[in-house]
């Protein structure tokens, strides 16, 4: 094995563009394996880190956190991959061990272990990748806009190899997320009325989601006529124009208010109007990333009717079952993910799709290598 040149997207500092620079990527250390990536898709959380608006633990960044590619090499100890195995580049990596772990709850495991790994962080506290010589930090850990990166072992979540890799890398977030938010956290259930405010990547797999659980009336809400055209097509029964009175269109569609709404767009206020759209014994589910630091100031008394805000940190998913379940429900058609791909580009072409984050037509565009 030998160091690799990789070209890459690296963000040096917030409120600046990111650019396509060379950097080194390193050997696999022990339980560690290096990914050769075939895509990456390009998330609103990676437009965040160009702002600002998220916190990044160390500069330079190697962005990208959504991705797929082949298992280029391992380093010791790496039993469960090999060179070759196609995988999904997972964020939320359960420690196993931890309080949280034991008591069945991995997908709350909040382990320095599992924040070291988010933080591109190895074992030994150093980074895999180089910018010209200096440590770069790979954005959630994996730093998938980058022809390689190398992640811990469970961190790469191998999958057949007769599935698409540009359209599985989407998996690694906004699917996920997505998915898990509709049935690890909302529980969507059969005949329940369900609200997704936000219908971009994660809101439409939200739909999907909820579809698959067999909500019976689905309600996209979206500020482009573009996304609500999209949120039918994945599932959606209903779509409400974000720019007119939402609430009073939501108690035209359920008069006593959806069973359970989802924010998907990070926006404190909008949470705070989505949880009065929830009917007595909904709930709410904050989804979007709101900004650090950050307030959300509602009306108490909406609590009162025994309604639930819920927090999603990253749809509370256990990466190797949930993408299971993922593949399960690709495989029997019910789940689409090639719809999701409104655009494939190079990776010198990325700068278009950060252009129009939050304003295209569709729900992702996808850096191939």
């Amino acid at each position: 094995m030998a160091v690799i040149k990789s070209r890459a997207l690296v963000l040096e500092k917030p409120g600046k563009d990111p650019l396509v620079r060379e950097i080194d990527v390193l050997d696999p250390g022990p339980g560690e394996v290096r990914v050769r990536m075939a895509a990456s898709g390009v998330c609103g959380t990676d437009g965040h880190a160009v702002e600002g608006t998220h916190p990044l633990r160390g500069l330079p960044v190697v962005l990208g956190h959504e991705g797929a590619g082949v298992v280029e090499s391992v380093g010791a100890g790496v039993t469960a991959l090999r060179e070759g195995d196609h995988v999904v580049c997972a964020l939320a990596v359960p420690c196993g061990v931890c309080r949280q772990c034991a008591r069945g709850l991995a997908a709350h495991c909040n382990s320095p272990k599992r924040a070291q790994a988010i933080a591109g962080l190895a074992a030994d506290g150093t980074t895999r990748m180089r910018r010209d010589g200096e440590p770069a930090h790979p954005f959630f850990g994996v730093g998938t806009l980058s022809q390689y990166t190398t992640v811990r072992q469970e961190q790469a979540v191998r999958i057949d190899s007769d599935l698409p890799l540009d359209e599985f890398c989407l998996t690694g977030c906004g699917v996920i997320t997505g998915v898990g938010a509709a049935l690890n956290i909302g529980q969507v259930q059969p005949g329940d009325t369900v609200v997704v405010i936000g219908c971009g990547g994660v809101g439409a797999n939200v739909i999907q989601a909820s579809r698959i659980a067999g909500a019976s009336r689905i309600v996209a809400v979206d500020t482009l006529p573009e996304k609500l055209d999209l949120a039918r097509r994945f599932g959606a029964t209903d779509t409400v124009d974000a720019r007119g009175d939402v609430p009073a269109a939501i108690r035209a569609i359920e008069p006593d208010g959806a069973d359970i709404v989802f924010e998907v767009v990070g926006n404190p206020s909008l949470t705070a109007s989505a949880l009065t759209l929830a009917r007595v014994g909904g709930k709410c589910v904050m989804v979007g990333i709101p900004p650090v630091g950050a307030t959300l100031s509602l009306d108490a008394f909406a609590l009162v009717g025994n309604r639930q805000l819920l927090g999603c940190r990253g749809g509370a998913v256990v990466p190797a079952r949930d993408l299971e379940r993922i593949v399960r429900f690709y495989r029997a058609g019910h789940l689409r993910l090639g719809e999701l791909v409104g655009r494939r580009l190079a990776l010198e072409d990325v700068g278009k799709a950060f252009a129009e984050l939050g304003s295209s037509s569709f729900a992702r565009s996808v850096v191939v290598f």
